[in-house]
């Protein structure tokens, strides 16, 4: 997945109102839209190097979107936007080794009511539903946490893709680590013990978990390789 347009480097100086940053680039002070909502624990510390891109339409209030924070010398996607265009260029390019050989892929699909799931991939008489989360937290070398906030919304899809699964779907929660510094992914239980409870009992009903890091470059990020998940 690349960027529109060149990054614009700069130094973090806060987050606020949930979705706005400002930035101090080397000509000036930026106010940014922060494209995510989650807490991004460990992510906001004055100073951390930064970098933005620029919008070309200019009837939208806020130019600049927040892209990627540094973080301990390691780069982290933090625009949750973008992690849905990850993945659907990685399935493309058949990177992802659990779907290699499908036939269709339908983004944003409808399930009972209410529910949406990210991905429904067809691969002959097989159906597949891929949920998709993004991970930026890491509080421990080399090791990445989901979730960095409780959320009431995750536990929902994990319910809704075991639905799937009594349906005769395959269900699918593909983690999808921001970060290129992290060989194994767990669950946050101190943050969040409800949704790491009910995400391990449905591991046994039949959900598989993904989980793949990224590669940075300075065009863009691309899902790089498959991570273990430590239960």
């Amino acid at each position: 997945m690349n960027f529109n347009n060149i990054l614009i480097s700069g130094e973090l100086i806060k987050r606020y109102k949930r979705f706005f940053v400002d930035v101090r680039t080397k000509k000036e002070i930026i106010t940014a839209h922060c494209p995510n909502t989650g807490s991004m624990m460990g992510l906001l510390k004055k100073g951390n190097k930064v970098w933005l891109s620029k919008s070309d339409n200019p009837k939208r209030k806020l130019q600049y979107t927040l892209q990627v924070i540094e973080d301990a010398n390691s780069k982290v996607g933090v625009n949750t936007h973008l992690t849905n265009k990850i993945v659907l260029e990685a399935l493309n390019e058949r990177k992802i080794e659990n779907f290699k050989n499908f036939s269709d892929i339908k983004q944003e699909v409808n399930f009972g009511e209410g529910t949406r799931f990210d991905f429904l991939i067809t691969e002959k008489t097989k159906k597949s539903f891929i949920e998709v989360k993004n991970v930026t937290l890491s509080r421990n070398k080399f090791i990445a946490e989901f979730p960095d906030a409780v959320t009431s919304r995750g536990q929902k899809h994990i319910k809704e893709l075991l639905k799937a699964s009594n349906k005769g779907y395959n269900v699918y929660l593909l983690y999808v680590i921001q970060r290129d510094d992290c060989k194994n992914f767990k669950l946050a239980e101190d943050i969040d013990p409800d949704y790491c409870d009910l995400l391990k009992k449905a591991v046994k009903r039949k959900l598989n978990v993904l989980c793949y890091d990224c590669k940075f470059s300075s065009k863009g990020i691309k899902l790089n390789q498959k991570i273990m998940f430590k239960t």
